[in-house]
């Protein structure tokens, strides 16, 4: 071998390395999470609701890992405790967006013509209208739930994933073997499909990361979990009067949002860098 194959295979052994440390630590960090989201009751020291108003605004350290906050409450508690309402809506809105992009992008990019004309203003029109003034209406519509965010983030997501997977099915079905079902009458969609497939995940896990802040945002706002509730998003709303004088009631579910999102972002350039390789 050539000692510019030589640096050239190097080279790729090392980004393939890279890939695989991303990938690890990211799907790490989203196991965790899940873990902490299932089994928080027996992980808490303390229950996430019981207030103590001798005990406000207690420093991190002792009994109290990460502090209280203003009512005296445990503040790595409700931290532990808020992964369960985050990822009770992320993980679905990103899987209902997947699907109705997937099935709307496929659908336009292999019937093409005026079907695809109409899907793709279609879609125009929903991506320009705002999420939060869909949001309101929807919760003015049917009330504050955990269901009314899923379909406010899926209905979101569901024009972007649509566009990535048009335009992979455009590229796919120029090819010939889509060209051979074709001729023998087979289902162009079946063919396209599977090998649209990394495109799809690597959507998914895009928007798994996009779901888990707007799940966040939706809460922040007052338009998502109730107040006083430990979701993430709720508790840095509640807490963002105290930044100054007590940091730490912010900064932990402001951190665990955050880590749960680099978790997901390594995950996602991990396979879209693997899928780019191929």
């Amino acid at each position: 071998m050539s000692a510019a194959g030589a640096t050239v295979v190097r080279a790729v052994t090392r980004t393939r390395g890279r890939f695989r440390v991303a990938l690890g630590v990211g799907v790490a960090l989203i196991a965790a999470w899940t873990v902490v989201a299932i089994f928080w009751p027996g992980l808490a020291p303390f229950d996430p609701e019981a207030q103590d108003p001798l005990s406000r605004f207690l420093a991190p350290g002792g009994a109290h890992l990460l502090g209280t906050d203003q009512f005296g409450r445990d503040v790595f508690s409700r931290m532990l405790a808020g992964a369960r309402p985050v990822l009770q809506v992320a993980p679905f809105a990103t899987v209902l967006g997947v699907l109705l992009g997937t099935a709307v992008g496929l659908a336009a990019g292999t019937l093409g013509g005026i079907v695809d004309e109409i899907v793709m203003r279609v879609l125009d029109a929903v991506a320009i209208f705002p999420a939060v003034i869909a949001t309101v209406l929807f919760v003015a519509l049917a009330g504050r739930s955990v269901t009314v965010m899923v379909l406010v983030i899926a209905g979101a997501f569901t024009p972007i994933v649509a566009r990535s997977v048009r335009a992979a099915t455009l590229v796919e079905r120029e090819k010939a073997y889509v060209e051979a079902a074709r001729l023998r009458g087979g289902s162009t969609i079946r063919e396209i499909l599977p090998n649209i497939g990394p495109t799809v995940l690597v959507e998914a896990t895009s928007r798994f990361g996009d779901a888990i802040f707007a799940a966040a945002t939706l809460s922040f706002l007052g338009l998502g979990q109730p107040p006083g509730s430990p979701d993430w998003g709720a508790s840095v709303s509640d807490n963002r009067l105290w930044l100054t004088n007590a940091p730490w009631t912010v900064l932990a579910p402001a951190l665990a949002i955050a880590s749960l999102v680099i978790g997901i972002a390594l995950t996602a350039d991990a396979l879209r860098g693997r899928r780019e390789q191929r």
